[in-house]
């Protein structure tokens, strides 16, 4: 990785791999709030790609993160956004993205000026809950969901930062206090050292829709809207055993079990019954559209070439260069 000025800014350029970045995806985050990896948007040299790339912290394991990231590459569902393209062999970690015009959880909360309302709150959970069944059911722990991790995009949201407990630090090492982690989303089995499982997620969940619906990982009871009330509290629960499955989770936030689909059909995803016109404030809906208004706009200097140095007493040959004859 070969860094140009202060980072980011229009005052320098920054090369990430083959990627120029244009901004952090993260400028603007509240003070204090814990991201798991740095995540810079960022254009391919021929202009024609924007990705999302994102590096360690320096407190990680380079290994470990990058083996999260090859495992992301096979993660399936509508509202995941794994790892597309990886570092090569003996270059410094990254991992890039398809770009996807959308706010962190955090920041779109602070351009809301507040807690998203309880319709935009349901929609997330019961997406990020119907993802995270898919992600189970192929035998996967997320084991990194907190709000940082949750990008809000026009259509819906995406999931990030997959693996991002088991990255910080091995299991059985304490988490606590580790760089990057959310410790209000931070299950306590996983903050103790244990092994990231699916009950987990469930926690990880309750906290991230917690702080979409206050602004806080860990609010009381009597603080939750009514439809939030019985929910977030059970996924909250420091005994896993006590912490609903995630097809109840869906089924609370969805107001009742799926009906039955007709036979031969899947049964359609429960989300796309809430991510309609209208799921997300039109103030968010702007400050995506500006985003991606900005990046297409933003005019990021090339690297600059690299010129190889003759040979001593060598000089660049005029002859013709042949050509095959056909």
């Amino acid at each position: 990785m070969r860094a140009s000025g202060a980072g980011p800014s229009t005052r320098g350029t920054r090369q990430i791999g083959p990627y120029t970045v244009v901004t952090r995806l993260d400028s603007g985050l509240p003070a204090q709030t814990p991201v798991p990896e740095h995540r810079f948007i960022a254009r391919s040299a021929d202009g024609d790609r924007t990705v999302l790339v994102s590096t360690p912290l320096a407190t990680a394991d380079p290994q470990r993160f990058m083996a999260e990231a090859d495992a992301s590459r096979y993660l399936l569902g509508s509202w995941v956004l794994p790892a597309a393209e990886l570092a090569a062999p003996g270059e410094q970690p990254w991992h890039a993205r398809p770009y996807v015009p959308a706010l962190p959880l955090p920041i779109a909360l602070a351009v809301h000026g507040g807690p998203l309302p309880e319709r935009t709150v349901r929609a997330l959970g019961v997406a990020l809950a119907e993802n995270l069944a898919v992600v189970h059911g192929q035998n996967l722990t997320h084991a990194g969901l907190c709000p940082a991790a949750v990008l809000i995009a026009a259509d819906g949201p995406r999931l990030t930062c997959f693996g991002a407990v088991r990255a910080a630090a091995p299991d059985g090492a304490v988490r606590q206090n580790v760089p990057g982690l959310d410790p209000g989303s931070l299950p306590p089995e996983q903050a103790a050292g244990g092994q990231p499982r699916p009950l987990g997620d469930v926690y990880a969940l309750g906290a991230t829709l917690a702080y979409a619906a206050m602004g806080y990982t860990m609010p009381e009871r009597e603080e939750l809207p009514g439809a939030l009330r019985s929910l977030i509290p059970r996924c909250l629960s420091r005994d896993p055993a006590h912490r609903p499955q995630l097809a109840d989770v869906i089924d609370e936030l969805a107001g009742g079990p799926q009906p039955d689909a007709p036979a031969g059909f899947a049964p359609p995803s429960r989300a796309d019954a809430f991510l309609v016109p209208g799921w997300l404030p039109a103030r968010l809906v702007a400050a995506i559209v500006h985003q991606s208004a900005s990046v297409l706009a933003a005019e990021v200097p090339l690297p600059a070439p690299v010129h190889t140095p003759w040979p001593p007493g060598g000089a660049p040959s005029t002859a013709p260069v042949p050509h095959p004859s056909h």
